[in-house]
């Protein structure tokens, strides 16, 4: 069977690290997956040095298990544990862009609008993802809190990439947030900032919660 090409181009090991995450937190690599080193290392076409710290970044995030003898096992994450990590993040983003509100200069304030535009213009294509990422990443970063923005990166580590991609119903829903929270932003109202984005996080965290929920309970009725 022919391997998928996978582009990690850059810092190979995050871009190992993000792919492989990925497909545990959607489901692609279940619970009990053995991983097989030689075979990502062929399919991502480097050398395994990349891949195996990136196995081991996503050991310490509790999503695989290395064991000198039994290998590599995906250990996953439940739906219930997505949604605390969400919720989590949801708090963070929220702080976020309540500071944002009340400290973002005007220029940060027109950056964000073009970056919204730009999201919005690129509705329905693939790219969206990394516009939308991009929107996001300078919202926390009007915030003018570094020790935040370190929280919110980690944090983040649970929401897929390819999110946009994987729910693109949820797409229209959150290019009306986008407006809404940058509104509140210009008129420097924190609450409805704060409100708005965590409010934003927390649906995306329903949207992969339940997905997870239903594709689970689907493969144990195939399975029967």
């Amino acid at each position: 069977m022919a391997t998928r090409s996978v582009d990690i181009a850059g810092t190979v090991r995050e871009r190992a690290a993000r792919e492989l995450r990925d497909r545990i937190l959607t489901g692609a690599m279940p619970a009990g997956t053995r991983i097989d080193l030689d075979a990502i290392t062929e399919e991502f076409a480097t050398s395994r040095t990349p891949v195996r710290e990136a196995l081991l970044e996503l050991s310490y995030e509790g999503l695989v298990e290395v064991a000198p003898r039994s290998g590599i096992t995906v250990i996953g994450i439940s739906p219930a544990d997505i949604m605390d990590s969400f919720t989590i993040l949801g708090v963070l983003t929220g702080q976020a862009a309540a500071w944002a509100a009340e400290r973002a200069t005007s220029e940060e304030l027109r950056t964000l609008r073009a970056l919204a535009a730009e999201v919005a213009s690129r509705s329905g294509d693939d790219a969206i993802a990394e516009a939308n990422w991009r929107l996001h990443q300078e919202i926390h970063r009007a915030s003018h809190s570094t020790r935040l923005l370190t929280q919110i990166r980690q944090a983040a580590r649970v929401v897929p990439s390819n999110f946009l991609r994987l729910f693109p119903e949820h797409e229209e829903h959150s290019l009306r947030e986008h407006d809404e929270l940058l509104d509140a932003l210009r008129v420097r109202d924190a609450a409805r900032a704060r409100a708005t984005a965590e409010h934003h996080v927390l649906e995306a965290g329903r949207s992969l919660t339940e997905w997870l929920a239903q594709n689970a309970s689907g493969g144990a009725e195939g399975s029967k």
